[in-house]
């Protein structure tokens, strides 16, 4: 016995197309009509006036034909439309008792599961309603997790699907569920509920992410957490929640969750700390990222930034390590938080990068800004370490935060470069302006081969404020050093150091420039060391009587080579800065240059850095003086020259 087969919606989409054609035809017969029924003689003769009338009789029943032809196309339309209709209404008919039969099979197949287990074989499992229920598991061959109501973790997902989502507690202040798990062999975790702020007293919590399932499939994400009560004394805000680990075999961490703010009583609360990224799977995928810390408690003296959240760790042998979480900022007279750490790789993948440091701003009494957070190592075998996360700023009168150190290669791999110095505060109401953050250390290279990396760049130092006298502005940050390479590889280039703050008062000083960091040692077998950083220049005076520019900063020294391989050049001297006012400009120094590196055995030393300018002024600063060159190897090579004066 034969079987047709019909899809309603190509018999409407052909009835559509002929249509077009069928009024594309008539429109064409009907331009053509005129020019072809009255065709007219080429001259006066007989013959002419004969093949005239022949052509436009042929052109006539031409006419006749096409419409008759497209009363026939008409009626085969108006024919293969009714069809696709007929054949769509009785799908339509047939989709209920389908439909159904299809959920009594199902319910015959459940029965014996549910009878016994509470649980379907197949289906999703229920999304609750009610605060603090958990969702429904869902079918233990097939299906997903039900979400939770507020509060509620989320349904654990049974062999194949995803976990139900953690139900939200933010709206009523409660805390947030848990995300269901995934399946055992396949499935994502459901995602952390957020947490709701607290009426009183400490913040709530975030959700943590469920896992992925056995095999495959990504982790969830935490959920944010809630911020401590309102005015609530030395409560502090709630902690993310962390991320999901990835499957066992491929599959990525889930990233964390923000930390909640803190409470704003006296005394006032810290900022939650940002929840962990989830680990990747065992075999191969990415760790999540950290999440974020939360904010200080605002009122009277307020509380420090909460951490950053750490990133997750790689799985073992292929992924990169999750990027660290920045660390809460702080706004009344305390510290930001510190910068999560980057995610270490497995076998063969780069380290995450490391969180920046919270800032710290204030209307009245400052804070320093956070530390950034260290990168992550690179894979075993191959990879880079993560870069260090930037130092927080200060805005009142306090240091800026320091760069994260980057983190190591593997055994094949270049160092992370390290994080940059926070820029220091303005000079109030202090007698000094903030130091700029020093700059985070260059990574090591790999243990075989690997070129160390870069040291951060020192932040700059606080300016003074325009209203106030006789003050000094704040120095710049030091730069960082330059990575060590392993075996095989060249130093990593050391940061500069940050520039001093303006003066920007009368008879004010500008910060002295921050000393440039110190270049990376090479590789033990073969490699050169690192450059030496650049001094920082020193601060300008710009107020209108007797400013004076602040001194430049050393340039670091240049890097030595371990057995064969050239010293790194010593680093340039920071010029000194400009003198001002109308009178009594006294110019700043310039940095002394820095010594160039040593060679061991073979090669030749480190050429010495040029010494900074002096500031320019009524009364010009001397320039820096030059760096010694670095020596020569003891078997063979010439040392390095000596910089010249600035």
């Amino acid at each position: 016995m034969s079987h047709i087969f019909a899809a309603p919606e190509s018999l409407v989409a052909a009835a559509m197309d002929l249509q077009s054609m069928g009024s594309a035809l008539g429109v064409a017969n009907d331009a053509a009509a005129g020019a072809t029924t009255g065709v007219l003689a080429a001259g006066a003769d007989e013959v002419s006036t004969a093949v005239a009338a022949l052509f436009s009789g042929h052109a006539r029943d031409y006419q006749t034909l096409s419409a008759q032809v497209a009363a026939f196309h008409q009626q085969f339309v108006q024919t293969l439309t009714a069809a696709g209709a007929a054949y769509a209404a009785a799908e339509a008919a047939n989709a209920s008792p389908l439909q159904a039969v299809e959920q009594q099979i199902l319910g015959w197949i459940n029965a014996p599961t549910m009878a016994l287990l509470g649980r379907p074989l197949i289906g999703d499992g229920a999304n609750a309603t009610a605060p603090g229920q958990a969702g429904g598991a869902g079918g233990l061959l097939f299906g997903n997790g039900g979400s939770g109501g507020p509060g509620g973790a989320g349904g654990d997902a049974g062999l194949i699907g995803n976990g139900g989502n953690g139900g939200s507690g933010a709206a009523l202040g409660m805390f947030g569920g848990k995300g269901g798990n995934g399946g055992l062999l396949y499935g994502n975790g459901g995602a952390g509920g957020a947490s709701g702020t607290a009426l009183a007293g400490p913040g709530l919590a975030g959700g943590a992410g469920g896992h992925a399932g056995g095999l495959f499939g990504n982790g969830g994400s935490g959920g944010a957490a809630g911020d401590a009560g309102a005015n609530s004394p030395n409560a502090d805000g709630g902690a993310g929640g962390a991320g999901g680990r990835g499957g066992w075999l491929f599959g990525d961490g889930g990233a964390g969750g923000a930390g909640g703010g803190g409470g704003g009583g006296f005394p006032t609360g810290a900022g939650g700390a940002g929840g962990a990224g989830g680990n990747g799977g065992w075999l191969s995928g990415s760790g999540g990222f950290g999440g974020a810390g939360g904010a200080g408690g605002t009122g009277g003296v307020g509380g420090p930034g909460g951490a950053g959240g750490t990133g997750g760790h790689s799985g073992w042998l292929f992924g990169n390590g999750g990027a660290g979480g920045a660390g809460g900022f702080t706004t009344t007279g305390n510290d930001g938080g510190l910068g999560g750490a980057g995610g270490d790789a497995g076998l063969i993948g780069a380290g995450g990068a490391g969180g920046a440091g919270g800032n710290a701003t204030a209307n009245f009494a400052g804070g320093d800004g956070g530390t950034g957070g260290v990168g992550g190592r690179g894979g075993w075998l191959f990879g880079d370490g993560g870069t260090g996360g930037a130092g927080g700023f200060a805005t009142l009168a306090s240091s800026g935060g320091h760069g994260g150190a980057g983190g190591a290669g593997g055994l094949i791999g270049t160092g992370g470069a390290g994080g940059a110095g926070g820029t220091g505060g303005l000079l109030f109401p202090a007698t000094t302006g903030g130091t700029g953050g020093t700059g985070g250390v260059g990574g090591t290279g790999g243990w075989l081969f690997g070129a160390g990396g870069a040291g951060g760049t020192g932040g700059a130092g606080g300016a003074t404020a325009f209203n106030t006298t006789d003050l000094t502005a704040g120095a710049g940050g030091a730069g960082g050093a330059g990575g060590a390479a392993g075996l095989i590889g060249n130093g990593g280039a050391a940061g500069g150091g940050g520039a001093g703050g303006e003066a920007a008062a009368a008879t004010a000083t500008g910060g002295a420039g921050g000393l440039g960091g110190t270049g990376g040692v090479g590789g033990s077998l073969i490699g050169a060391g690192g450059a030496g950083g650049t001094g920082g220049a020193g601060g300008i005076g710009t107020g209108i009587v007797a400013a004076v520019g602040g001194d430049g900063g050393g340039g670091g020294a240049g890097g030595n080579a371990r057995l064969i391989g050239v010293g790194g050049a010593g680093g340039t001297g920071g010029s000194g800065g400009i003198g001002g006012g109308l009178t009594a400009a006294v110019g700043g120094d310039g940095g002394g240059g820095g010594i160039g590196g040593n060679a061991a055995l073979i090669g030749e030393g480190g050429a010495g850095g040029a010494g900074g300018m002096g500031g320019t002024g009524t009364d010009p600063g001397d320039g820096g003086d030059g760096g010694a060159g670095g020596s020569g190897g003891s078997l063979f090579g010439s040392p390095g020259g000596r910089g010249p004066d600035g």
